[in-house]
């Protein structure tokens, strides 16, 4: 009987199952529909502005309501309170956030072509960690907003953390945050690669099972 180790690395280099490799092919067609919608969208309420000012953020960048003007007026808004600019030039993470998911998309045709286990867990861990990325940079982001304020503004707050899923109530005005179509479609992407890695895994262990049952069998079958 084999090594259990020596057994797992030469599962790794088994190729995808054929259906695996039809279904991550499809898992591309999230991702290229993400950089048709938006990611995340930023509401605010304030009494001057009751229908709301809205600033949706893209793969590609921003997206403020009423051509732009929005984006303008909610820095005006927060200039008051001692918030930096928003703008893309200030978060450059959205310049190579294009590029990051491309480079998925290739190396997720790759794995559907040509790849083995060893490769889609690898594609698993890189994916994971690529978006958990972009998450975790959103959300500093807001931290340092809201943190890094300017003593000298008209008016003072103490410092806090803009809504990051929900809303919030800022002095006079009110913040709503929540996740758009765009994230929907990159979960997708996620829980899908992640669901096909867990079913060769599943398998390749059973399979594991079901030859050491017949080893054991053999061994002590009596000899004739």
């Amino acid at each position: 009987m084999k090594n259990p180790i020596r057994r797992f690395y030469e599962f790794l280099d088994r190729p995808i199952f054929p259906v695996g490799r039809g279904l991550l092919a499809l898992l591309i067609i999230p991702l290229v529909l993400a950089f048709t919608v938006p990611l995340w969208r930023i509401t605010l309420n304030a009494p001057q502005y009751p229908e709301g000012l809205t600033l949706d953020i893209t793969t590609q960048g921003f997206r403020a309501g009423n051509n732009g003007q929005h984006l303008t007026e909610i820095n005006m808004l927060n200039h008051y309170i001692g918030m930096h600019e928003i703008s893309e030039q200030a978060i450059p993470d959205l310049g190579w956030m294009p590029f990051a998911i491309g480079l998925l998309m290739l190396l997720t045709l790759r794995v559907a072509a040509i790849g083995h286990v060893r490769d889609l867990i690898d594609l698993s861990v890189i994916s994971i960690y690529t978006l958990g990325f972009f998450g975790a940079r959103f959300v500093y982001k807001l931290y340092v907003y809201g943190h890094d304020l300017n003593p000298e503004a008209p008016v003072t707050v103490q410092p806090f953390t803009p809504a990051i899923i929900g809303s919030k109530q800022i002095a006079n005005f009110t913040t709503h945050s929540w996740p758009q179509l765009g994230t929907l479609y990159m979960s997708l992407f996620v829980g899908g690669l992640l669901a096909i890695t867990a079913w060769h895994l599943i398998a390749g262990r059973r399979a594991a099972k079901r030859r050491d049952a017949a080893a054991r069998a053999a061994s002590e079958a009596p000899a004739t």
